[in-house]
């Protein structure tokens, strides 16, 4: 949050209640009342919705630095949106609004944080949406793979399975596996069962086009 000043991340941050996760624990449910919002500190989150036919699908997964739950602190009747669970053991600042509502009190200038981080939510959106209509499916499996690597601060392995992928980007799950089979062939990842192994990541950014 390098655009943000420094004391009001540390005013939020003063606020905030560290909490730990192990691998598949639920953070949240879909549904249930919101009443705070999570800064990531270590660790890959899933983040699952419901789509209109019942189903479940993965569509993003958040990393260090990264945050969910904004929402949260600008609405006291807002419900989660999203499942959101640990791919992996993590830790996580939470930040309630009642304790948000009052350090804005005698911190009114601690709603710059908010602003940037639900600004930088709108940017991802935006970028995606665009993604969806311009990019082909085999270039949209390959920026999943390059963003879900740099999440984690360009950690080799990615803890997901071929249908995780294909929900993520948009996708079926042949392509993905044509995709990932054909990245293997170049030597940019290794395939194990339900994950991916980050070989070559410069390479596979250069043909996803980031």
């Amino acid at each position: 949050m390098a655009a943000v000043p420094a004391e009001d991340v540390r005013q939020l941050l003063s606020i905030a209640r560290r909490r730990t996760f192990s691998r598949n624990e639920v953070v949240v449910h879909r549904g249930d009342p919101a009443d705070s919002m999570h800064l990531i500190a270590s660790g890959r989150f899933a983040v699952r919705i419901t789509t209109s036919r019942g189903d479940t699908a993965l569509i993003a997964v958040r990393g260090p630095g990264d945050s969910f739950g904004e929402l949260a602190l600008v609405s006291s009747d807002a419900k989660r949106v999203a499942t959101v669970s640990a791919l992996e053991p993590g830790e996580t600042r939470s930040v309630y609004r009642d304790d948000f509502v009052r350090l804005r009190r005698q911190h009114p200038s601690v709603d710059a944080v908010l602003v940037h981080l639900l600004a930088e939510e709108v940017r991802r959106l935006s970028e995606r949406l665009t993604e969806a209509y311009y990019e082909d499916a085999d270039t949209r499996v390959r920026r999943r793979l390059v963003e879900l690597a740099r999440a984690a601060e360009g950690a080799a392995t990615i803890p997901l399975t071929q249908e995780a992928l294909a929900e993520m980007a948009g996708t079926s799950r042949a392509t993905v596996n044509r995709v990932l089979r054909d990245e293997q062939r170049r030597g940019s990842i290794e395939l194990g069962r339900g994950r991916t192994i980050i070989r070559e990541l410069a390479e596979l950014a250069r043909r996803a086009r980031l």
